[in-house]
């Protein structure tokens, strides 16, 4: 069965800084993509960035580049999204999501085949 386990998330002062962490399991992680996702209040959801483990490949969606790094480590099934500089608009439930890796970022465009349960990032101005 496969599972996704966000963490990481509450809340936080402006300026300050988070990091998420998804820790997966059921599917063989490097043969996967794994990406965060976020959900603000009112909003639609939005991808923030997604990495392929085995060769730590890496896709950051424009609406989000400069403040967001993710990573993996293989040897935890485990994917991290570290956000600085927070802003009250980053306030969201993160979510990571999984697929199989088809060798190009443009299968993102059909979506993620497993989602977890979000985590909540609260940004206090």
């Amino acid at each position: 069965e496969v599972q996704l386990q966000a963490s990481g998330g509450g809340l936080v002062q402006a300026g300050g800084s988070l990091r998420l962490s998804c820790a997966a399991s059921g599917f063989t992680f490097e043969n996967y993509i794994i990406g965060w996702f976020r959900q603000a209040p009112g909003k639609e959801r939005e991808g923030v960035a997604c990495i392929h483990p085995r060769d730590d490949n890496t896709f950051y969606f424009d609406s989000v580049k400069g403040r967001f790094t993710i990573s993996s480590d293989n040897a935890k099934n485990t994917v991290y999204l570290q956000i600085d500089s927070l802003k009250p608009e980053d306030t969201a439930l993160y979510y990571c999501a999984a697929d199989l890796w088809r060798f190009t970022w443009s299968q993102l465009n059909y979506g993620m085949e497993y989602w977890g349960k979000g985590t909540l990032v609260t940004v206090s101005s």
